[in-house]
């Protein structure tokens, strides 16, 4: 019932999406649609704080597929993903709708232009999201953050900020992290199978000036506290010391 119902969705959303952009406007409707895939998979969100509507990098711990429809409903941001994702039916093509930035992680020399095309994203004030863990391995626990992802940052853009995000799915993240080997497919089937619903608290942090950081390293260290802060505040206060 919920894959015919995102089907549904996807099928009233995509006519009008492409109606706004063959008149040259900015198309509400990717945005519209992920936020209404994660209603239909059981997702009931409560925003805490406030997301910057532009300009913004957007920074936030990673379990599920499911964190790019709740930050996407909730933002409007476009997205990093691995560049791999871009091959994938249906998924890849989806992904581009919604202005992804795909990423070679294995390609040192694409790095620097990769960084280039996401500076010009956040210079036109376009909202950008990545997970600077890399992966959803960790599972509740949170990972290093890739300091490489923040390369875009600097030097700095004048006006551009991170924005931490903090997401929050409660007794239930265990059972909704994609984490091993479990197959794409298998954690969706798995996800959309579970009854009711899942409170998820989605915490926009303070903005993080990349100015204000020494280098990339510290800034996503500071992205990264930030969110320890709300999920694991103990790690937070030792990581302090």
């Amino acid at each position: 019932m919920r894959i015919a119902a995102i089907i549904l969705t996807l099928l009233v959303c995509l006519p009008l999406h492409y109606a706004w952009k063959a008149a040259r406007a900015r198309s509400p409707w990717p945005r519209r649609f992920l936020g209404a895939v994660g209603r239909i998979a059981g997702m009931k969100v409560e925003v805490r704080g406030t997301p910057l509507p532009s300009h913004v990098l957007y920074a936030a711990n990673h379990l599920s597929w499911l964190d790019i429809m709740l930050i996407a409903g909730a933002s409007g941001a476009a997205f990093v993903s691995r560049d791999d994702v871009e091959r994938w039916p249906v998924i890849g093509w989806l992904a581009g709708l919604n202005d992804t930035v795909f990423v070679d992680r294995s390609d040192r020399r694409a790095v620097h232009g990769q960084a280039q095309t996401l500076r010009g994203a956040l210079a036109r004030g376009q909202p950008v999201a990545l997970f600077p863990e890399g992966t959803t391995d960790g599972g509740t626990s949170i990972l290093p953050f890739r300091a490489s992802l923040f390369e875009s940052l600097f030097p700095p853009l004048p006006g551009i900020r991170v924005q931490p995000v903090a997401i929050d799915y409660g007794a239930a993240a265990t059972d909704i992290a994609w984490v091993g080997k479990e197959s794409a497919g298998a954690n969706v089937r798995r996800v959309l199978s579970r009854h009711g619903t899942v409170p998820v608290i989605l915490d926009f942090r303070p903005p993080l000036d990349p100015a204000a950081a020494p280098d990339r390293k510290a800034l996503a260290q500071a992205a990264r506290s930030e969110i320890l802060s709300v999920l694991h505040p103990s790690e937070a206060a030792a990581d302090r010391l």
